[in-house]
């Protein structure tokens, strides 16, 4: 009797679009394991049904995406970054109990970590813009370093008070008008918000507060280089991209669900810009 390869797949509505496939794929090539990775299109309505079955579907795990990772938090046993981000974006099964995760704070971190060694040394304050689900992972990541200030800047400002009532007092909530004088007082700025990704609004900053050396971080990867990191590169500032941040958020569910961890090679990375490029 053979045994079935493991297998895991993205889970969202839609999903047809996602890099995850060709990045998972090429792991799981490059170390020549018996496995795979698939793409699972799960309407909003079928997605419970599809995860409380998710190893009778054949699946040893999942990443989820949009729509599904408030409910994926709710269905499963979320641990501690899950449960502070209040969302899940990795599945796993442990001798059959559904458990869950938010790898998006280790992936910003990571792509923060490789981009420019050291930031979390060299900085005390920093400023995140949105406060969403990215935002909450990015402030709960930047807290877990250390970093003595997270100015949380929102449109909505309740929304950003919602992250200091659930973060504590280290993150401090602002607004839009308050980012020239944060900037000022900062070396580490994150967008998190959608503005700047192609088809959405353009992200109006001027960054020349910051001081020389800061470092700036953006979670989009479509286009790769937004105009904040345009003008962050034109400043001599260090930059991370959205595609760092899904190439490192990547490696924790990868070794969870086939039992060894994966490296981000620039052979990596230069597949999937590619891939973006490609459209």
């Amino acid at each position: 009797m053979t045994t079935p390869k493991r297998a895991s797949c993205v889970i969202g509505y839609p999903a047809k679009h996602s890099r995850s496939p060709k990045l998972h794929g090429y792991w799981i090539k490059r170390l020549g394991l018996d496995a795979d990775y698939r793409v699972e299109e799960i309407r909003p309505e079928d997605f419970k049904a599809f995860v409380t079955n998710l190893g009778a579907n054949g699946y040893v795990g999942a990443n989820v995406t949009m729509p599904h990772k408030d409910m994926a938090l709710a269905l499963s046993e979320p641990d501690a970054r899950a449960k502070a981000v209040g969302a899940a974006n990795t599945l796993w099964l442990d001798n059959g109990r559904l458990r869950s995760t938010n790898t998006d704070v280790e992936g910003f971190i990571g792509a923060l970590d490789e981009a420019a060694p050291g930031w979390d040394r060299r900085n005390h304050a920093a400023v995140v813009l949105g406060a969403g689900g990215a935002g909450r992972a990015v402030v709960y990541g930047l807290l877990e370093r250390g970093l003595e200030t997270v100015h949380v800047v929102n449109r909505t400002f309740e929304r950003a008070e919602a992250i200091r009532a659930s973060y504590g007092e280290r993150v401090r909530p602002a607004r839009w008008s308050d980012v020239p004088r944060l900037l000022a007082g900062c070396g580490l700025l994150a967008n998190t918000t959608s503005l700047g990704m192609t088809g959405k609004d353009a992200l109006s900053i001027d960054i020349s507060p910051m001081a020389p050396e800061s470092v700036v971080g953006d979670v989009i990867y479509v286009p790769l280089k937004t105009p904040l990191l345009v003008a962050a590169e034109a400043r001599g500032f260090k930059t991370s991209d959205g595609l760092d941040m899904l190439m490192h958020q990547a490696v924790r569910g990868f070794e969870l669900w086939f039992g060894v961890r994966p490296e981000v090679t620039p052979e990596l990375r230069a597949l999937l810009v590619a891939d973006v490029l490609k459209g």
